[in-house]
C-alpha cells in the first residue's frame, strides 16, 4: 500500500503523505500513487480543491528517499526516476482544480519540488524549505531550478541551491512563495478552500488556465486548452460534428 492517501472532504480531496518515519520522503510507489490520484480527481467534477498535507509535525517532506534511487544505475537513474518525476509533479502542475500545499515541517528537495507545483503553499511557525540535494553530490531532479526559479528571485534560488541555505516560514511569506503562516497549516488551507466554494468553479478552472498560460508555464497546453474549449461551445463545433455523421457538406456560420 502506497504512503499517499487521497482522502475526501465533500468538494475538497485530501493528498496526504503518511511515511513520517522517513520523514515523509517519497518513494517510488508513491509517484506512482500520485499520478493515479490526479487522474482521480480531474475525472470527478464534484472536486473543486485539491490539499497537499502530511503526518507529523516535523517534516512534510524531507525529499526523495535515497534508499529508492541511490543505487540505481545513471542511465535507468535519468530516464526512469527523474523524467518519472518530472512528468509526475508536471501533472500536479497542470492539474484542473486549485491546489494548496498546507507545509507542516520542513521541506526539502523533492518535497520542496513538490510544493512548488501547487498553486499556493502554507507553512506552520517551524517549518523551513531548502535544496540540501549539492550536500549528497546531487542537484535538483524536479524542478528544483525551473519552476521553482519562477516562484523565488535569482538572488534567492541561488543562496539556496549554490549555499545549502534554509529559508524560514516569514522569509518565504515575505518573498510571496507562502501565502500565510498558520500554527495549523492543514486547517489554514481548507479554510482557505472552503472560502472559494461559492465561486463559479469553471470560472476558477479557466482562470487557473489563463494564469498558468500567462506565467509561462506549459503556456501551449494551457493556450489549446483554452481555444479548444472556446470552440467546443461553438455553432460550427455542432455543425460540423452533425456534418460529418450526416455524411453531408458542413453550413458553417462563423459562431
Amino acid at each position: 500500500m502506497s504512503a499517499l492517501h487521497l482522502i475526501r472532504h465533500d468538494a475538497i480531496a485530501e493528498l496526504r503523505l503518511d511515511n513520517p518515519a522517513k520523514l515523509n520522503a517519497f518513494t517510488p510507489d508513491m509517484l506512482t500513487a500520485l499520478e493515479a490520484h490526479l487522474d482521480a480527481i480531474d475525472a470527478d467534477p464534484e472536486i473543486r480543491f485539491v490539499i497537499l498535507t502530511a503526518e507529523g509535525d516535523r517534516a512534510f517532506c524531507a525529499g526523495a528517499d535515497i534508499q529508492a534511487w541511490g543505487d540505481l544505475p545513471p542511465a535507468e537513474f535519468a530516464r526512469h526516476w527523474v523524467r518519472d518525476g518530472h512528468r509526475r509533479f508536471d501533472r500536479l502542475a497542470r492539474l484542473s482544480k486549485p491546489t494548496i500545499a498546507a507545509l507542516n515541517g520542513h521541506t526539502l528537495g523533492g518535497g520542496l519540488e513538490l510544493a512548488a507545483a501547487c498553486d499556493i503553499r502554507v507553512m506552520t511557525p517551524n517549518a523551513t524549505i531548502a535544496m540540501p540535494e549539492p550536500k549528497i553530490g546531487m542537484v535538483p531532479g524536479w524542478s528544483g531550478t525551473q519552476r521553482l526559479a519562477r516562484l523565488l528571485p535569482e538572488p534567492v534560488i541561488k543562496e539556496m541551491a549554490l549555499f545549502g541555505r534554509r529559508l524560514d516560514a516569514t522569509r518565504a511569506v515575505a518573498l510571496g512563495f507562502a501565502a500565510e503562516i498558520a500554527e495549523d497549516a492543514r486547517a489554514a488551507a481548507f479554510d482557505i478552500a472552503d472560502g472559494a466554494l461559492a465561486a463559479s468553479a469553471y470560472a476558477t478552472e479557466i482562470a487557473k488556465y489563463m494564469l498558468h498560460a500567462g506565467f509561462g508555464e506549459d503556456s501551449a497546453a494551457m493556450i489549446e486548452t483554452l481555444g479548444s474549449g472556446m470552440i467546443a461551445a461553438s455553432a460550427d463545433k455542432a455543425e460540423g460534428v452533425a456534418a460529418f455523421r450526416e455524411k453531408r457538406k458542413p453550413a458553417f456560420k462563423g459562431r
